[in-house]
């Protein structure tokens, strides 16, 4: 990769690894669903006019029905989710578990016909993986740390954002990316609209909640995407789904030095097995 490739993609590695440290701080001010709805109105608001500059907007609009289980999978359920578990749990665990979505990748190309995910190395990520997130599970939960609803919220949420780019970029091939997630935010803002009026904050909000408002929504929801997309186009998919362990590596540290989030015996065991497991389960067989 170029120079310029390589600052994009550790640009991309960076917004969508400092999420979870953001929304940590937020959640102290601001209710689950709110955040989301400040998330996606921002994103909504800056990719739109993008959109409609490019003349893309109306095609994600022609495939309305995608675009709107796209949002379901990818935003109104994950962000809420992750959102909530993450009054509970470290962002460093959210980050990781966030992780385990090249292996759900892995599992629903299979269920679309995909022969490369039998490919002996790519069947042994997945099942490191999965071992990863089993002992990764057990250790959190048991330990009392974490609770299980929450660590299954991002899990799903991880599930979520596997099938939501493979649905869409099958039924949507060659709709531009900045498009359908403007659209899709705006779908999200307006389903949230209503909690986030009723959730409205009435108490004093700190400085630093606002902050972290502002960079969900401005850098990790509309500039990531953008930075990510261009990525994308430049060095292609496979070396683009990198970012997703460079994500997990971000959002451990950050959380360890900004929060003073412990690196526990979970993380230790799980965040290699998930790492190696993902990197595996996510290589296609010519590239194994």
């Amino acid at each position: 990769m170029s120079r310029r490739n390589w600052l994009l993609f550790l640009s991309a590695g960076l917004m969508w690894g400092i999420p979870y440290l953001f929304i940590r701080i937020a959640v102290r001010d601001f209710s689950p669903a709110f955040i989301v709805f400040a998330r996606v109105i921002i994103g909504a608001a800056i990719l739109i006019p993008i959109s409609l500059h490019q003349k893309s907007f109306r095609a994600a609009l022609k495939g309305f029905k995608y675009v709107f289980l796209y949002a379901l999978c990818e935003m109104i359920g994950p962000w809420f989710f992750i959102t909530k578990a993450e009054t509970r749990i470290p962002s460093g665990l959210t980050g990781l578990l966030v992780a385990t979505t090249p292996i759900w990748s892995s599992v629903f190309t299979a269920m679309y016909g995909d022969k490369t995910v039998w490919h002996p190395k790519r069947l042994a990520g997945i099942l490191i993986g999965f071992i990863g997130i089993i002992a990764l599970v057990g250790i959190e939960s048991f330990s009392g740390t974490s609770p299980l609803w929450a660590i299954a919220f991002v899990l799903v949420s991880a599930i979520g954002y596997a099938f939501a780019v493979i649905m869409v970029t099958r039924a949507l091939p060659g709709v531009s990316g900045i498009a359908i997630n403007a659209l899709a935010m705006s779908i999200t803002a307006v389903i949230y609209s209503p909690f986030a009026a009723l959730q409205w904050p009435k108490h004093h909000v700190a400085f630093s909640a606002i902050f972290a408002l502002l960079v969900l929504g401005v850098v990790c929801t509309a500039l990531a995407f953008i930075v990510f997309f261009i990525v994308l186009n430049e060095i292609g998919a496979a070396r683009a789904s990198l970012v997703t362990y460079l994500n997990t590596a971000f959002a451990v540290i950050l959380g360890v030095l900004f929060l003073s989030e412990p690196l526990t015996l979970g993380i230790g065991i799980g965040l290699p097995m998930v790492l190696v497991g993902s990197y595996f389960a996510s290589r296609k067989s010519s590239e194994v």
